[in-house]
């Protein structure tokens, strides 16, 4: 007899916790294939991995190829948000196709750039462009999928991410031995793939209405809702502490190809044992991910979230342990466990259910630009303080770890948790705004 491993969910649905082939043999072929798009843009994504170096071939200072860096990534955050504003006013499918069509457009510009500034300009637009499907790509898949499965979807979209990711940088370096020129054609010809796939298989009707209303457009009080705007989410106290645990997260997080190499540096230790930790993250993740979340998806969502801040932030403080290799072992494999634990729900599947569905975009905008911005400084703050602490710095990210774990119970809502006071001031404060840019 066939076992049946799936079990009810608890959020009253009606749904059931699966295993990883039935979620993804009942998934609709829309999420089939943005996971299946996410993988090929991923794996296409060569230009910020070898930026640097491609800047510096063509004769500009290392200082000039940090900035262009830099600058990407600054786009990157604002087009996170500029992707959630966008896939709630003309809805997820147009905005993902508009704007990986303007990326694939302007990559290879920079092939035939000379000017630096016209090349920071370029590749600060690419940058925003490139990552402004995000919010769309995930409000799509939230939508299309139930909450119960919301955990084990995400760890998909996880593992889809996470294998791009580990082979780019062998492709990207395959083909830089025939031309530089086939990193950005090579990249935008995976973007126009994905966008392809964007413009065919994605529904239509899973768009908002483009003035911004949910639906038919009113409330549970039957009254017109008032237009939307990201004034709206900051009107979400407990979601702005969500936002605060989301970007302690981000800057604990790239500690590890940050500041983990000087830590490695400093114990003595060549290159080979630093790549041997990241090699280990990458194997746990890719290989147990799917199978933690046939577990985890049963957890309430809010357990699932602290679990994995807690675990992040402890584990890098063990970093500071006196015991050498073990001692960077131990703590690789507690902050793995963390990221797998946690990060579906985390960077995904709450933020996607945090507010109206009128809103989802610009929450997913605003958790994905505090994700990319706590990406962005972290390095900096973090090589700041090793070189004034040194193993002080892990220390503090268990500190701050805790702080963040304390941040993510306030703010992340109970399952059927009803904050009707908080959902009154998102809609006073999208209302206030409407009443602003009316007058205006």
């Amino acid at each position: 007899m066939a076992q049946n491993n799936a079990t009810s969910a608890p959020d009253g649905t009606g749904k059931r916790h699966a295993g990883v082939w039935q979620v993804w043999r009942e998934s609709p072929t829309a999420v089939k294939s943005l996971l299946a798009g996410t993988m090929i843009n991923r794996l296409g994504g060569f230009v910020q991995v070898f930026m640097v170096l491609y800047l510096t071939h063509r004769g500009f200072s290392t200082s000039q190829a940090g900035a262009a860096l830099g600058v990407y990534g600054a786009g990157a955050v604002l087009g996170t948000l500029f992707g959630g504003w966008l896939s709630d006013k003309v809805g997820p499918r147009l905005t993902m196709v508009s704007t990986l069509l303007g990326s694939a457009v302007l990559l290879p510009c920079v092939l035939y750039l000379n000017s630096y500034g016209s090349i920071l300009a370029v590749i600060a637009v690419s940058g925003a462009a490139s990552l402004a499907y995000q919010p769309a790509s995930t409000s799509m898949i939230s939508t299309l999928t139930p909450p119960a499965r919301h955990v084990m979807i995400f760890a998909m979209g996880r593992l889809a991410i996470n294998l791009g990711t580990t082979a780019a940088p062998l492709l990207g370096a395959a083909l830089v031995k025939i031309s530089w020129n086939f990193l950005f054609w090579g990249e935008a010809l995976a973007v126009v793939i994905f966008s392809a796939i964007a413009a065919v298989t994605l529904p239509h009707h899973a768009e908002p209405d483009p003035t911004g209303q949910a639906d038919d457009g009113t409330g549970d009080s039957g009254k017109k809702a008032p237009k939307a705007s990201y004034l709206a989410v900051l009107a979400d106290r407990r979601y702005l502490l969500f936002l605060l645990a989301m970007f302690v997260s981000s800057v604990i997080y790239i500690q590890h190809i940050s500041t983990l190499p000087l830590t490695v540096k400093h114990l003595g230790m060549g290159i080979e044992a630093y790549a041997a930790m990241i090699a280990l993250n990458g194997l746990l993740v890719i290989t147990c991910e799917l199978l933690v979340a046939k577990v985890v998806q049963r957890w309430p969502i809010r357990i699932a979230v602290i679990v994995g801040v807690l675990l992040t932030g402890i584990g890098m403080s063990l970093y500071a342990l006196p015991w050498g290799l073990a001692a960077l072992v131990i703590a690789t494999l507690v902050w793995s466990l963390g990221e797998i634990i946690g990060y579906p729900s985390l960077f995904f599947a709450y933020p996607a259910q945090a507010g109206p569905p009128r809103l989802r975009g610009r929450y997913l905008g605003a958790s994905n630009a505090l994700y990319g911005l706590g990406s962005a400084i972290g390095p900096f703050i973090g090589v700041m303080l090793w070189n004034r602490f040194q193993e002080g710095l892990w220390l503090g990210c268990g500190v701050v770890g805790l702080l963040a774990g304390a941040a993510a119970w306030s703010g992340v809502r109970p399952a059927g948790a009803a904050d009707k006071g908080e959902a009154a001031r998102i809609d006073d404060a999208a209302a206030a705004d409407a009443e602003i840019r009316s007058g205006a």
